[in-house]
């Protein structure tokens, strides 16, 4: 978190981007012990803080990632922001998987497979409104949070990337996570 701290490209917006990571990081560690998440839970949380923490760093609009990938398949803008909001559903979605079925509040199947989607774009819709409320109330100060680049249909984008996040991360990673919550939380899952 040190490396995206030291000279940031706007430090308002490194604190509202790196925010979800100041929490996280805490509370992960202090419900290790009553509630240890599966391997793969902590490895994509690790990899969601990086893809935050270098968009709180450069700010998304201006990651170097995104300018790279702007160059090679000649894109319009910076789409940093999408592998953002990509991560924002990929992630997410697997956590909640995992709590939905340790806490038994859905068998796997069909409802599992919405309720997660429905987070997910709960969690996206949510985001988009603090952007929102956030550019209400900072103004000129909220232009590198927002990061839109001028698309008006980027909070549609954003929500979109982030359930194609969660769909892509149910059909590709369910069967691993469901042997690794085996051995975590042994029994019916």
């Amino acid at each position: 978190m040190a490396w995206s701290w030291h000279q940031p490209a706007d430090r308002l917006t490194w604190w509202l981007e790196a925010l979800p990571v100041v929490v996280a990081v805490p509370l992960l560690i202090a419900t290790r012990g009553r509630f240890p998440l599966t391997r793969l839970a902590y490895w994509l949380i690790a990899l969601h803080a990086v893809v935050l923490l270098v968009g709180a760093h450069y700010t998304y609009a201006r990651v170097p990632l995104g300018f790279w990938l702007e160059e090679l398949l000649g894109f319009t803008r910076n789409h940093y922001d999408r592998i953002g909001h990509l991560a924002q559903g990929f992630i997410p979605a697997m956590v909640a998987r995992e709590i939905l079925l340790r806490r038994r509040v859905v068998r796997p199947g069909g409802w599992l497979f919405f309720l997660v989607n429905c987070f997910v774009l709960a969690l996206a819709a949510t985001y988009e409104l603090l952007e929102w409320w956030t550019a209400v109330i900072a103004e000129e100060g909220a232009i590198a949070f927002l990061g839109t680049q001028g698309d008006v249909w980027d909070t549609q984008w954003d929500m979109l990337f982030a359930l194609i996040g969660a769909l892509v991360a149910q059909l590709t990673l369910a069967r691993l996570h469901d042997r690794q919550l085996a051995q975590v939380a042994p029994g019916p899952v």
